[in-house]
């Protein structure tokens, strides 16, 4: 590591801890949207007002549906079909995620396409998430897997934001790089509980680094993280040889055949 990084992780750290690190603050359409997820009697109609306050996310949601992994017989062109497809469930944590998305914008060109970058791989593992979770967890919920995926990588957004105002850590693309992957995972825990997020996801940003991780049972960190090494192209490690992947009850022996669930990295685009 040099001189630069250590400083900046130096200076990033001791901000987090004296609590003087801006953390990004969930915009008001997702929390309503929780809020009404909560309401467990909640009916489409109702859900479809909340989320039809904010046009594009309406419009994201209608993509989803008719997106190749989701699409019926039928074209949805209504809000309303929409969530009735996707349930109220996955409806609420799928729009949360892509209000999530309109966090991801900088001043700099630079740094909006290190957020891009971010973003882009986020939805593939949250895709590769859904679809993974859909077919081995029938115990969890791939809407939940799904949020998991889009939030995995939500630590950068503080470290690319402290990137813009030095220009000497932008102007260093390797340092850049080192730096967030160091800091991204503490800030991303601490970012998901400022949040309120749900408990089996707020520490998923950190934990989900970890590939010898092990648990007694599965969980949506150990689905994350297959999706992750699977939007990898270059795996240093067989998948087989990882304790979330047996955790899964993944096809054992051989590497998991992976063309459709790789299909599924296009869900959310």
């Amino acid at each position: 590591m040099n001189k630069l990084a250590e400083m900046v992780q130096a200076q990033l750290l001791a901000a987090i801890d004296n609590d003087d690190l801006v953390l990004p603050t969930l915009p008001e359409v997702a929390l309503s949207i929780r809020e009404a997820a909560e309401d467990s009697e909640i009916s489409v109609a109702a859900l479809s007002k909340v989320i039809g306050r904010d046009a594009a996310l309406s419009a994201r949601l209608i993509k989803v549906v008719n997106s190749p992994l989701l699409r019926a017989a039928v074209e949805v062109t209504d809000l309303h079909t929409a969530i009735t497809r996707l349930g109220i469930n996955y409806s609420c944590n799928l729009a949360i995620g892509l209000v999530i998305e309109q966090i991801f914008h900088a001043r700099s060109s630079a740094v909006e396409q290190k957020l891009r970058d971010i973003w882009s791989n986020s939805l593939e593992v949250a895709g590769i998430s859904y679809e993974l979770c859909r077919r081995y967890t029938p115990q969890l919920k791939p809407d939940q897997a799904t949020l998991g995926g889009l939030v995995n990588q939500i630590g950068a957004l503080p470290v690319l934001i402290y990137a813009e105002e030095h220009n000497e850590l932008l102007s260093d693309p390797v340092c850049l790089h080192y730096v967030i992957e160091q800091i991204q995972p503490v800030l991303g825990d601490k970012i998901l509980s400022s949040w309120e997020f749900p408990e089996q996801l707020v520490n998923l940003p950190s934990q989900v680094q970890d590939l010898d991780r092990s648990t007694d049972k599965v969980d949506y960190i150990d689905v994350v993280q297959i999706a992750k090494c699977l939007s990898l192209r270059g795996r240093s490690r067989p998948l087989a040889a990882l304790p979330a992947y047996r955790h899964l009850g993944l096809p054992f022996g051989t590497e998991l055949e992976m063309g459709e669930l790789l299909e599924a990295r296009s869900m959310l685009r």
